[in-house]
Parts: C-alpha cells; sequence; structure tokens
C-alpha cells in the first residue's frame, strides 16, 4: 500500500523560494482573442494570466475596471466591478450596457496571498451591438445563380478632412474580398466564415484607417460564391441549399475626422458593379481565372468606371447579422516543392513533400490565350501521374467545365504573370501544371500555402522516439487542415463539419490549439440546424443533408460532448450555458424514440480495421455519455431538477445496456472485442464492481490482436483511454507506438504526414489521406504519456491532475500546454536504470501527481537535496519540481 503525501514546496528553477510580489500579468484577452475589434458581445469574457518568474503566486482576489478613456480608467472608470476574493482568472462584464462602435479599456488588478498588487491594461472594441445600427444596404449585382463570373463592386468617394481611424464593417451572403485604393485589406482568406447563412450572418470588422487618405479615396469588394451560391453538384446538395441566391453584400465603413466628425460611406445605389476575370469559383473544387479580363486598377480612385452597370438591392440573407469573433483562417505557412518532374515542355509534375490544405501558386510567362490547368491530388499513380481516384468520388459534375480540384488560368500575356485563387482551398500534396501551349517551368515556379483557422499553438511534445514525435506533427497537421472556421473530415473530398470526426478530435484540438473561438462559433451552428423535436444532421452547417442518415448520438454528441470538453479546459461554462437546453432537447429525442434505454439510431464503429460492433451498442453508450453530461452541465449551471432528472435517465440507460450486453460470469460485452471491451470503461458504463476484471479482459484481447488495433472511428477514442485510466498503461503504449498494420505508426511509417480515414495502405474505399477521425491519438499522448489531466472538481487546470507513464523503451519525453493559469509542462529523462521527472505548475494553480508503475525508490529534490517521497497523491503548489526515480 501507498500512503497519501501531502506536500507544498516552492521553486525557483528547482530549489531556491520565490518573491510574491515578483509577478505581472500577461496574456489579456476579451472574448478568448487580444484587442479584438467589432465584438457584439453584451457581456463579453475578460481572462489573463500571472505570470512570474518563480511562479508560485497565487491570486486571491481581482477587480475589472473598464472605461472609454484610457485617461480616466484608473481614476474614473464607469464601471468597477466588486473586490472578488477569487482565484478564478475569467471575469464575465456585468455593467453598463456598453455602446456600439467604441473602444474601451479594461484593466484587471489582481492581489496575491501576501496582499501585493499588480495591474494590466489592455482594450476591445464593439461593433455594430445591433442590427438596427447598420446603415448599408444588401447590394448585388443583376445575374441570377447560374452566373459563373465573380462580381466586383466598387465606389468613389472624397474624404475632405484629415483621417483618425476607420472601420469597415462588412458582411456578405457568399465570400468577399476588400481593398481600399487599390490594397487588399487583411490576411484573411475565405471570410466570412459558413453558417446557415439564412439563420446566422457574419460580419467582419476591420481597421482601415491607414489605407485611406485625406482626398480621393475608392473601396472595392469582389465576392465568391462559398457555400452561399454552390455551383458545384456532389452527393450533399450543396447546390439545393434553401438560401441559395447570387452573393451579396452590405457594408459600413465608418470614418472618423480629426475634427471628431463622423461619416459612413455605406452601400446604396451609388455603387457600381461590373465582373471579375474570376470567371468560376467553387469552394468544393477550383476557380478559374481568365487574366485577360482583368481590369487594372478597378479598385483605385481614379479609375473609370462609366462602363460598369448599377447594382440591386437585396434582402438580407438572415435578419441575425452578428460579429465574427474568431481567428481568421490565413494562409500560415508556405511550403515550397521538394521536387520537380517535367513530364514534358507541356506537363511538369510538382512534390511538396507533405500534405496539407491550402493553395498553389504559379509564376510564368506565356502567351495571350495560353490556358494553363494546375491540378492537385493527394496521390501519383504507378506510372508517377497524378491520381484523383481517392478524392473525387462523391463529386457529381454534370459536364466538363469544373473538374475537381483543377485550377484553370488563361494567360493575358502581359509579361510574368502570377495567379492563386481567391475563394477556393483544397487538399493535396501533388500539383500537376499543364498548358495548351510550351512554357518554361522551373521548381521555384510554383509555392504553396498551407491554410487554415490561425489558431494558436499551445501544446508541444518532444521525444527522441521517432514515430512519436512524426505521429503527433501528422495529427496537428490533419487537424489544422479541417479547420476552417468549423471543423471538417478532409479538405478535398467533402469539406463537411462531419460531427463524429470532431468530437472524436477535439481533446486532441484543445491540448494543441487555443481553438475555443471554433468551437464556439461551430456550437452555434449546431443551434441554427437543430430541428423543432432535437435532431441534429451529420454535418453541421449543411444546405440539408444529414437529417436522415449518420446523424444518431454516436455522431452527434457533439452538441454535449464539445461544450464539456471546452469546459474542461478553459473552465468557462459560457458554451455549456448557450448549449444547454439543445443538448436536453437532443437527450429527450433519443428517450422518446427510445424508451426502453437502448437506441438503434447511429451510424456505429465506422471504418472498423475488422471486427464490427453492433449500431445499438456504440449509440446507446453514446446516449449514456450525453445524458451524463446533462446531469454534469445542469449541478454546475444550478439546475437541481434536472440534476437528479438526467442522472436517474443515465442510470437507467446503464442499467438497461449492462443488462442487454454485459455478460457479468465472465466481465466481457458482447464478442469481447476491442471496441466493445473498451467503449464501456471508458464512458463509465461497467459496474464498479466488475471495472477491474473487464479492464485485464480487455488488456488480455489487445494482446490476443498482438498489440494492434481492432477498432473503428468509435472505439479509437476509448481503446487507449479505457487501457490508460485502468491500470494498462504499458499495453496501451505498445498499441500506441506501433509500427506495423494496423496501427497509426504505420502510416507515419509509410510516409504519412497527416492521418489517413482507412488503416490500410491500398483500402478500396474511404481513402482520404488527409482525415483527422482517428485523431485521438493527439490527445492520449498529453493523457497517457506526459499524464496531464484537467481536473473536473476545478476546470480550466485550475487544478490539474498528474499520472505520468514512463515506457520501458522511451528515453524522453518532454510536453508542454498553455490552459488558462499558464503553461504546464512536464519533461522526463532515463539514464540507465534512473528516471529524472520535472514538472512546472503555472501560478495560481495547484496539482496532484501521482507516479504510476513500481519503484525502489522516489526522491524529490529540494535545495539541491534529495528527499524521499511517496508515489502517490503529491500535492504540488505552483512551482518547478524534479523527481529522482528508481
Amino acid at each position: 500500500m501507498f500512503r497519501r503525501v501531502i506536500m507544498t514546496v516552492l521553486f525557483a528553477g528547482i530549489c531556491a523560494s520565490a518573491i510574491a510580489s515578483d509577478f505581472t500579468l500577461q496574456r489579456l484577452q476579451c472574448e478568448y482573442m487580444v484587442r479584438p475589434l467589432g465584438i457584439d458581445a453584451v457581456q463579453p469574457r475578460f481572462t489573463w494570466q500571472m505570470a512570474t518568474p518563480n511562479q508560485p503566486a497565487k491570486q486571491v482576489a481581482f477587480v475589472i475596471r473598464l472605461a472609454a478613456d484610457s485617461t480616466t480608467l484608473a481614476s474614473q472608470p464607469s464601471f468597477t466591478s466588486e473586490k472578488i476574493q477569487s482565484g478564478q482568472q475569467l471575469f464575465t462584464y456585468n455593467g453598463p450596457t456598453l455602446k456600439p462602435f467604441t473602444k474601451y479599456y479594461w484593466q484587471v488588478q489582481t492581489w496575491d496571498q501576501d496582499g501585493h498588487t499588480h495591474i494590466a491594461t489592455s482594450s476591445f472594441e464593439t461593433g455594430m451591438v445591433n442590427k438596427n445600427n447598420w446603415k448599408g444596404a444588401w447590394i448585388a449585382d443583376r445575374l441570377d445563380i447560374h452566373a459563373k463570373p465573380a462580381p466586383l463592386f466598387r465606389r468613389a468617394f472624397q474624404a475632405n478632412k484629415p483621417i483618425k481611424q476607420a472601420r469597415a464593417y462588412i458582411a456578405a451572403g457568399g465570400l468577399y474580398e476588400l481593398y481600399i485604393n487599390g490594397q487588399k485589406i487583411s490576411s484573411h482568406q475565405l471570410d466570412p466564415m459558413y453558417t446557415r447563412f439564412d439563420r446566422r450572418t457574419l460580419y467582419v470588422t476591420h481597421d482601415v484607417t491607414t489605407a485611406l487618405q485625406q482626398g480621393k479615396n475608392a473601396v472595392g469588394v469582389m465576392l465568391g460564391n462559398g457555400w452561399y451560391n454552390h455551383q458545384s453538384t456532389a452527393v450533399w446538395d450543396f447546390h439545393k441549399a434553401p438560401w441559395r441566391a447570387r452573393p451579396t453584400f452590405c457594408m459600413d465603413l465608418r470614418i472618423t475626422y480629426t475634427d471628431g466628425t463622423e461619416e459612413t460611406i455605406a452601400t446604396d445605389r451609388d455603387w457600381r458593379t461590373s465582373l471579375s476575370p474570376v470567371v468560376f469559383n467553387s469552394i468544393y473544387t477550383a476557380e478559374h481565372i481568365d487574366a485577360r479580363k482583368i481590369q487594372n486598377g478597378w479598385n483605385t480612385a481614379n479609375f473609370d468606371d462609366s462602363k460598369w452597370g448599377g447594382i440591386i438591392y437585396r434582402a438580407a440573407p438572415s435578419m441575425n447579422i452578428v460579429s465574427q469573433v474568431m481567428h481568421p483562417i490565413e494562409r500560415v505557412e508556405t511550403i515550397l516543392p521538394v521536387s520537380m518532374r517535367k513530364i514534358n515542355d507541356r506537363q511538369y509534375i510538382f512534390d511538396l513533400g507533405r500534405n496539407i490544405s491550402g493553395v498553389s501558386e504559379i509564376t510564368l510567362k506565356g502567351d495571350a490565350g495560353t490556358e494553363i490547368r494546375v491540378r492537385h491530388s493527394e496521390l501519383l499513380d504507378s506510372a508517377g501521374n497524378i491520381d484523383m481516384s481517392n478524392i473525387d468520388v462523391h463529386y457529381r459534375p454534370t459536364d466538363d467545365k469544373d473538374p475537381f480540384q483543377v485550377d484553370i488560368y488563361t494567360l493575358a500575356g502581359i509579361g510574368t504573370e502570377t495567379f492563386s485563387p481567391h475563394f477556393n482551398y483544397k487538399g493535396f500534396q501533388y500539383i500537376e501544371v499543364t498548358s495548351s501551349t510550351p512554357i518554361a517551368l522551373t521548381k521555384e515556379s510554383v509555392v504553396a500555402y498551407f491554410m487554415h483557422s490561425k489558431v494558436p499553438p499551445i501544446g508541444v511534445i518532444s521525444t527522441s522516439q521517432s514515430t512519436l514525435q512524426k505521429l503527433w506533427w501528422a495529427t496537428n497537421n490533419a487537424y489544422l487542415s479541417n479547420l476552417f472556421g468549423y471543423p471538417t473530415d478532409c479538405p478535398q473530398r467533402e469539406k463537411n463539419g462531419w460531427t463524429g470526426d470532431a468530437h472524436i478530435a477535439v481533446e486532441t484540438g484543445l491540448y494543441n490549439f487555443d481553438a475555443i473561438t471554433v468551437y464556439e462559433k461551430w456550437l452555434a451552428d449546431h443551434r441554427d440546424e437543430q430541428q423543432p423535436n432535437g435532431v441534429l444532421p451529420s454535418i453541421i452547417p449543411t444546405g440539408g443533408w444529414g437529417y436522415e442518415w449518420g446523424n444518431g448520438p454516436d455522431w452527434t454528441s457533439t452538441i454535449a460532448i464539445i461544450p464539456w470538453q471546452v469546459y474542461m479546459f478553459y473552465g468557462d461554462t459560457t458554451l455549456l450555458s448557450r448549449s444547454y437546453e439543445a443538448m436536453k432537447a437532443y437527450v429527450n429525442h433519443i428517450t422518446d424514440i427510445s424508451p426502453d434505454g437502448i437506441t438503434t439510431w447511429g451510424l456505429g464503429d465506422w471504418v472498423p480495421v475488422k471486427s464490427t460492433t453492433p449500431v445499438p451498442f456504440t449509440s446507446t453508450a453514446y446516449y449514456f455519455a450525453d445524458a451524463t453530461i446533462v446531469a454534469k452541465a445542469a449541478k454546475i449551471l444550478g439546475k437541481t431538477g434536472d440534476y437528479i432528472q438526467y442522472s436517474k435517465l443515465a442510470n437507467t440507460i446503464k442499467n438497461a445496456f449492462n443488462e442487454k450486453y454485459l455478460d457479468r460470469l465472465n466481465a466481457t460485452y458482447g464478442k469481447g472485442q476491442q471496441t466493445e471491451m473498451s467503449v464501456p470503461l471508458y464512458w463509465g458504463l461497467v459496474p464498479n464492481e466488475l471495472k477491474s476484471v473487464v479492464a485485464a479482459n480487455l488488456a488480455k484481447r489487445v494482446a490476443q490482436d498482438n498489440y494492434h488495433l481492432d477498432v473503428g472511428l468509435l472505439g479509437t477514442k476509448a481503446i487507449l483511454n479505457a487501457l490508460t485510466e485502468n491500470g494498462y498503461d504499458d499495453v496501451a503504449y505498445k498499441v500506441a507506438s506501433q509500427k506495423t498494420f494496423p496501427s497509426w505508426g504505420y502510416w507515419v511509417e509509410n510516409g504519412a504526414t497527416t492521418l489517413w480515414e482507412n488503416w490500410p495502405l491500398k483500402a478500396k474505399s474511404d481513402i482520404s489521406r488527409n482525415h483527422i477521425m482517428f485523431g485521438e491519438i493527439g490527445a492520449w499522448l498529453y493523457k497517457g504519456i506526459a499524464g496531464i489531466y484537467p481536473d473536473e472538481n476545478q476546470a480550466g487546470f485550475k487544478h490539474i491532475l498528474l499520472k505520468p507513464y514512463f515506457p520501458a523503451d522511451l528515453n524522453d519525453f518532454a510536453v508542454s500546454h498553455e490552459g488558462p493559469y499558464g503553461q504546464i509542462s512536464t519533461l522526463f529523462q532515463r539514464n540507465k536504470k534512473v528516471i529524472t521527472y520535472q514538472v512546472t505548475i503555472p501560478p495560481n494553480s495547484s496539482a496532484t501527481l501521482t507516479f504510476k508503475g513500481i519503484f525502489k525508490s522516489v526522491q524529490m529534490k529540494v535545495d539541491g537535496k534529495l528527499t524521499p517521497v511517496s508515489t502517490q497523491d503529491i500535492a504540488l503548489s505552483a512551482g518547478t519540481y524534479q523527481f529522482e526515480l528508481k
């Protein structure tokens, strides 16, 4: 038996005590963004971190102040909270109503345990706040949904006084690019984000102060189809979306002059329109550009637009126009080809050396009218040519005018020309360039851009075990490749927001990236899509497809699982509260159609290795998970009656599940296969008295399978966690670190730079090479080896559970994760029979450390000396600690 040791030691580096007053405040955010522009939140959230070189400071109280004038913030704020006695580093504003179009300064003052204080200041700016504050009209050109060219819009105007500041507020049905005086505004791509346009339309705020000038100005807008006017045809019927219309937009350009006066240049009948050189654009397939149609200077003040036409007014896509406050899609990384192969003087193939989501850019010379086709693929065939067969299977073209993932450029013949799509992205590793006439290309003629929602990275893993290192990197590449304002399944074949893929990978995303803004937006999409009876579609957003297939609880449990995980990682109840009624409605619908506690509604353990699990088995497990989360959320939100009701429901489901599937005599579920044994363990369905025996039988089953996977999508979420959480860390590690088929490592050993959709290299179906649905492995590396877990009772890593595991064949493993309170880091190194373990707990948080395994001695370094400690339940406050284990 291990004895419980409670120990609190503060360290600077490793051993010196810290000075409590030696701290600062950092990472001030409003709505999880740094100094955001154009927020509509009437009760914005403020967050901050304590930073100290020695890390022991503990916040015991704080005050928030707010003012529209930075000079009066400290002396005469418009809002001052109470002095709140709390270690919480999250505050939701509850003061006077915020005004629109106003820059606010906010200040946080904190006190530590010794009474020392510190103050830090940041800012945010409100946007429209209310739809009635818009002055612009919704405008479009006079063409219909079948017109192919992208429209241009422009407006020239005079600014007769010196400009102090200017903001552009722009909402669109479709996609837009904004230009002022010939300059493209911002590095954003594919704005605004995809929503159910007829229920919620997003607008974006841009600071355009430096783009304007006193005197003549011109603003230009080019619109793309996006998901709003989808012209390509595929099995998901994007082209039948009920909101479909010719792209449209509304804009207010608000100018504040140095004399304090204001002027708004709004969309109205003074705008002019023409067609762009983008002669076709599809976010799903590709983009076609005819450079001969370029109108040079179209977005500058002196351009002659007398031949342009007038606009028409249009109805707004929806009456719910809200601010897009989230990390934007950008061209985050530039990727240069690793090789180029010249087939002949009209055909070249480039290899990026890795699979990405994004676009290519080509620079070349050629005669006017020369047609350049740029094909993008993940594979080459046996002859080394482009192979699209794994990604074009769901495309249903009506003619040959819209080839899949093939950009088409027609040269203007004006010297060196550079082309890249405006309103599209693709998934690819290989680029084939073909030309209607001979061209001369070099390896430098093509560049690619890795595009995705630019969520800040907050997690890092480093190990000399190359397979695990490559696997972590590949998993992150797959996650980011499938993050475009909502989580998708793949960036080429579908681009769909498959719910099942997303909830499997949510922890991977949250350990590695500050992705809360994307998930909060996506759960709003869920609420927009939910039917009155609680039903959700399997892909979100959707133009209508997905309400009849694939949307059982095993998939659309996103409505409960993602708000819960965001709460666990951030300690913020906002998303739980916003989604609570939708969670209840979904669970209530399953209850209505499954009165005996067993539901048959679902898709099942998708793409298994070989064994199959009955759909009612996995769907009922997720039904139980959803009911359990609703009960927990009810307790957190103070809804006592609901807590009692849904706790009882969860218990009813658990009993029905065990009655149907549990062999109590042999302590097995179903046929005893990996998914059947791991799912009940992971989701908490196994009776307490049988947990250890069921876990032992799972471990035996995995050993029978030669420590290789025999699961599908749902099983991958459960298998490693079920083993790790029940004492079989060694078995989980053997599975996770495998290099032969079937395993994650098998992919990276065969050159994968992202995760794949199927386990065999040459599967006959489900063969995307950039999929996130098997992405739980990325989270397990943080949990199963580093042993870093949030504590449900003090969520947001206010209290951290540390349960590291030291595999016998792993010599080093370093991990860091920046939670709401700061960076949590662990490192172990093996030197012969001695393991050195170091952990850093961020300021104002604490941890409980439990060492797994049997050791002859465990010692902690205190003031340079080793002191014996227990291996279990070591209480740690903020600081850095070092242990030696033998």
